[in-house]
């Protein structure tokens, strides 16, 4: 366990060794795997798993495989290849996880700057490449000699030419700054006590996510953990309730929990025991809170915006209590 102190406000999730070791009763080996895991946390190699799921039982793919860097992941280190090495271990998974998908399921590949000129590549072998999604990162350190990493791509494909994309479901409420007006009235957006406010088509460039950070209840030790608010917008966009969502390098279970927020199904793969623990523990803990940090009304709300808005309603419902008094 780790005794290092923390700030009072650090909400990061970690688990003692007995939480741990229950949180690991609730998981799955993979040799263990003799029919569809539905919803369910895999403790094993992606690859040994993936060849035991059914043919052609996943509607959504995300992937989120290990950068091209060299990085310790819990007990295990990945180390950075040579383009060519990291090419084959690329088409390895894409060739083990193909048989899992259905005609008219959707694939995101979560990459880096330079591994997505490998992923990009190898994508349109195998499936229908539609769009590059890039979304800002904050984090990330400084560079001397270069320009600083401060964002990642998501690769969006299809198995066939049907498929989900609910493009209702993922609109971005932005603040208006050049408000217009029809017979002096708002077109297209809504005005409040804090904000004018616009709901927009979703683009493939994201500039509302926040990456998880000490503060906040989702985050917890994993190196590269991606935001519940990225995997919703690609969860939401591209699944039906009851979908099944399929992720096999799934690090602390972030696309999982969203899924179960949302109503989904899911299988996700992980072979470290730590990040299969805390996934389980964050499941557990989505039962009693399904809230998605920038989500909110059927909408993804732009950065520090959703805050004013809720400010303001909690101003109403204690004006209205007060009357009422």
């Amino acid at each position: 366990m780790n005794t290092k102190q923390t700030a009072p406000r650090n909400r990061t999730l970690r688990l003692t060794p007995e939480e741990e070791a229950q949180c690991l009763l609730q998981c799955l080996r993979a040799s263990e795997i003799d029919d569809l895991p539905e919803d369910r946390i895999i403790i094993g190699d992606a690859f040994d798993a993936l060849r035991r799921l059914p043919e052609g039982c996943v509607d959504l793919l995300i992937v989120d495989p290990p950068y091209n860097l060299s990085k310790t992941y819990g007990k295990s280190v990945f180390r950075r290849m040579n383009t060519s090495a990291y090419a084959e271990f690329t088409r390895k998974w894409l060739d083990a996880v193909r048989h899992t998908l259905k005609e008219t399921a959707s694939v995101y590949v979560c990459c880096d700057w330079d591994s997505s000129l490998i992923i990009g590549s190898l994508l349109g072998e195998y499936f229908t490449v539609r769009n590059r999604i890039t979304w800002q990162r904050e984090k990330g350190r400084g560079a001397q000699r270069n320009w600083k990493n401060a964002q990642e791509d998501i690769w969006f494909a299809t198995v066939s030419d049907t498929y989900t994309f609910n493009v209702q479901a993922v609109m971005q409420r932005r603040r208006v700054v050049a408000p217009y007006r029809e017979n002096g009235r708002p077109k297209g957006w809504v005005e409040t006590e804090s904000g004018r406010f616009r709901d927009t088509h979703p683009s493939n460039f994201w500039d509302d996510i926040s990456i998880p950070y000490w503060s906040m209840p989702e985050n917890t030790p994993h190196p590269t953990q991606k935001p519940e608010k990225l995997m919703a917008k690609l969860i939401l966009a591209s699944s039906n309730p009851g979908d099944l969502v399929l992720d096999p390098f799934g690090g602390v279970g972030t696309s999982a929990v969203v899924a179960k927020k949302l109503g989904r199904r899911f299988i996700c793969i992980e072979r470290e025991a730590e990040y299969c623990a805390l996934a389980q523990k964050r499941l557990e803990i989505a039962e009693q809170n399904p809230a998605i940090q920038g989500y909110c009304d059927g909408v993804f709300w732009e950065r520090n915006t959703l805050n004013e808005q809720k400010r303001h309603e909690k101003k109403q419902e204690k004006n209205e209590s007060s009357k009422s008094m």
